[in-house]
């Protein structure tokens, strides 16, 4: 499955697509759309969709992630980060794509095991579990991988490991979960198997 995730940003988008089987996961591609000093405003948010567009086209992921911010240095800042994520959304619907929405504490949770980890510690964990030579970079980038990542070690995904369409995991999601199939949603709900 190809989860494809976005850190948007007005100035400067970052983007990455992951496979994954639920335990392992494989880059497929990542980078930033950034934004020329003398666009405008409406400008800036035609090219992040425009690209974003195209680059959803030539991975056809399975599923969309977007990280959700709550926080902004100010009001206008917090509206242009509102745009910017709404073109992203748009971008991914008229993909045909499911999107999925993780606050950066939940990002950060899932990927490095808490959630005021820094932006370093971050690029670092992405590198290891996408087994990469290099931490990826900018932070946009490596942070657009981390919220695909985080959606990836997300419960419902990890019961869809073996869906290989997206058809295949709405007919799973669909379908009643019997008790015993329930996975657990934090490490402290796990509970190991009894041995007889």
């Amino acid at each position: 499955m190809k989860v494809f995730g976005i850190d948007p940003g007005s100035e400067r988008t970052g983007y990455g697509c992951v496979e994954t089987d639920g335990r392992r996961h494989r880059l497929v591609i990542f980078g930033t759309i950034s934004a020329k000093a003398d666009d405008s405003f409406p400008a800036r948010l035609a090219r992040i969709h425009r690209e974003l567009s195209s680059i959803l086209a030539t991975c056809r992921p399975d599923c969309v992630a977007v990280e959700n911010v709550f926080h902004a240095a100010n009001v206008r800042s917090a509206l242009k980060l509102g745009h910017a994520r709404g073109v992203a959304m748009l971008a991914a619907v008229e993909a045909g794509c499911a999107v999925a929405e993780y606050t950066p504490a939940e990002v950060k949770r899932a990927v490095v095991g808490h959630g005021r980890a820094e932006k370093h510690q971050v690029q670092q964990m992405v590198k290891l579990l996408l087994g990469l030579a290099r931490a990826p970079s900018p932070h946009d980038a490596s942070d657009a991988l981390a919220v695909a990542l985080c959606h990836a070690h997300s419960a419902p995904l990890a019961g869809l490991a073996r869906a290989v369409s997206a058809a295949e995991a709405r007919a799973a999601l669909a379908a009643p979960a019997s008790p015993r199939a329930r996975l657990p949603r934090s490490w402290r709900q796990y509970r190991p198997p009894a041995h007889g």
